[in-house]
């Protein structure tokens, strides 16, 4: 699932607290099964270079390669604000309202850049994440009808965006897809490093086996080598992650993974570079699996994904405040 390294996941144990809280909060919600029904797929077509083929090998629990030539949905919710990590004015021309988020700083990561496939040469380029060198970044995976994870997560992450700043946050993401490739996982970290963000999402939909379905949220593992630091964030991060969460499970009704995790939707990792040189709290959200067909109708859904942004917003807002 080459989000931005390509080994298959290393599972770690959760933390017991981690676990229940999450716990505690789908016994409170409608339920821990099967997410809504989804919208009638879209009719436009992919912009150009948002979904293309991959030469990329499939795996068991791999993000597979990206179909050509075929319709997506169209995004919404996409509009203006925050800037890019890419030189641009990092927050919102318009003055943000005063709220319970008002004096935070949040940094979205939106997975991916669907031009990535378009600079095959550079985001194969290996980069220092702390333990180890691994590609700068990947394509990215997409649903059978060739709705590319590179669209998804940026319509998402305005979303997103948009709900944070509601609240009153300082809002940057990592890239607006105004950039040719990347960025490359070591700088996607650096920019909310150097952002100082009390909370950091990096958003993204996997491309496992068909029959995988639910969300999972990764944790940074403890790492410490070369220039990977994790020991000051993994329990913020821990709890960050926790409460996304809960929070998904509520507002989407889509259930925790039912392949990764245990059942409990969270799953800790220690080779991912943008989890392994932050500073700062910071997790990764898979949304769901893109090649499964019941997933994918949700994924591929406008109603859905805004339900999707409203979990996390209430999971990032729940952690700024607690």
């Amino acid at each position: 699932m080459p989000y931005d390294d390509s080994p298959p996941p290393t599972r770690r144990a959760r933390p017991l607290s981690v676990a229940a809280a999450l716990a505690a909060v789908c016994l409170t919600a409608a339920g821990c099964g099967g997410g809504p029904e989804a919208d009638g797929p879209g009719a436009s077509a992919p912009g150009p270079g948002a979904d293309a083929a991959s030469s990329t090998t499939p795996t068991p629990t791999g993000k597979q390669p990206e179909p050509s030539g075929t319709a997506s949905p169209s995004d919404s919710g996409s509009g203006s604000g925050s800037g890019s990590g890419s030189g641009s004015d990092p927050t919102s021309a318009k003055p943000l309202p005063k709220g319970p988020l008002t004096g935070r700083t949040v940094v979205i990561d939106p997975g991916h850049n669907p031009r990535n496939r378009d600079h095959t040469r550079e985001i194969n380029e290996k980069v220092d994440i702390g333990t180890g060198r691994k590609e700068c970044d990947t394509t990215g995976t997409s649903t059978d009808d060739g709705y590319a994870e590179a669209r998804f997560t940026l319509d998402v992450s305005h979303r997103l965006r948009t709900l944070l700043e509601a609240g009153g946050a300082r809002v940057r993401l990592t890239h607006d897809a105004d950039r040719p490739f990347g960025p490359c996982i070591d700088e996607r970290a650096r920019i909310g490093n150097e952002a100082k963000a009390d909370a950091v999402v990096s958003v993204h939909a996997d491309g496992s086996a068909v029959g995988n379905r639910g969300f999972h949220v990764i944790l940074p593992a403890g790492v410490k080598g070369g220039g990977a630091d994790t020991s000051k964030i993994v329990k913020s991060s821990a709890d960050l992650g926790a409460r996304i969460a809960g929070h998904f499970v509520r507002t989407t009704g889509s259930a925790p993974s039912n392949y990764v995790g245990g059942n409990t939707g969270l799953d800790t990792r220690n080779d991912l570079g943008g989890l392994n040189l932050s500073t700062v709290p910071k997790v990764f959200v898979e949304c769901g699996n893109m090649r499964d067909p019941k997933d994918a109708a949700l994924l591929t859904s406008a109603s859905w994904r805004q339900k999707a942004a409203q979990g996390l917003a209430d999971g990032i807002t729940s952690y700024l405040k607690g």
